[in-house]
């Protein structure tokens, strides 16, 4: 059965190129809407339709369809090479291009704004978080930020008493403008599983480090922190704790 989709599909060969040109198409169309599930689909088909010229290659080798052949090869690897010289035109532009995300912003002066603590290297090069705050002994819910080894990537510890099992995870937004940053990505490379049965406090924090994306280096702003729970019983999730920090964005 396979083989007989298989046959159907590469035999005629304007099929694989019908397919790619609707999945370019799919890849315009998609850099029109910031739908990020959508534009990984688009990028997926755009995958799946070089796959099947490539296959077709082959396919029209092994009948000596020699003309067929050479098209499609010409189709194939004009694509791949315009799509690398893309993706490095951009990786370099990006690179080159300030973000100005930050530049206009105003940190308040009327509001409590913490400074991130800075993570410490060892000899090794790896960070971690001073031990004069790790080892502390908190009496109450806490909250802190720390610096990891560039601008704009970030840890923390949180401290908290009795709670059941669940997931606790970061929002953050900027405070002048209440903009949400990184809130495609900052609730999961955020996320720790905790859990305290106790009544004494407990601490709770990441391994590695999250990302927030907005602004860049030396462009410092106001950010609150919002520490979320989500219960592994499925009950509504709720906030724990807010705290306010100025941070930098990462320059990309």
């Amino acid at each position: 059965m396979m083989e007989k989709y298989f046959s159907f599909f590469f035999n005629n060969w304007w099929k694989p190129i019908l397919f790619w040109i609707i999945s370019i198409l799919l890849l315009i169309f998609s850099s029109i809407f910031e739908n990020s599930i959508f534009k990984i689909i688009c990028f997926i088909i755009f995958g799946l339709a070089l796959l099947s010229l490539l296959i077709s290659i082959f396919y029209q080798l092994s009948k000596r369809k020699w003309l067929k052949t050479i098209i499609t090869l010409f189709l194939f690897g004009g694509t791949v090479f315009i799509t690398i010289i893309y993706i490095v035109t951009l990786f370099f532009i990006e690179q080159e291009t300030p973000d100005t995300w930050a530049k206009n912003l105003k940190i308040p002066k009327n509001i409590n704004i913490d400074n991130p603590v800075n993570m410490e290297s060892d000899t090794g090069n790896d960070f971690t978080k001073p031990d004069s705050i790790t080892n502390k002994t908190a009496s109450k819910t806490e909250f802190q930020l720390y610096n990891s080894f560039q601008p704009g990537l970030y840890e923390y510890d949180f401290w908290i008493g009795k709670i059941e099992r669940g997931t606790v995870y970061l929002k953050a937004f900027e405070i002048t403008q209440n903009i949400a940053l990184s809130d495609e990505r900052l609730p999961k490379s955020s996320s720790v599983k905790i859990y305290n049965p106790t009544d004494s406090i407990k601490k709770f924090g990441t391994t590695d480090d999250f990302t927030i994306y907005e602004g860049d280096w030396g462009d410092p702003y106001a950010a609150r922190f919002e520490v979320w729970f989500k219960p592994d019983n499925g009950k509504t999730e709720r906030k724990l704790f807010v705290k306010n920090y100025k941070i930098e964005g990462w320059m990309r």
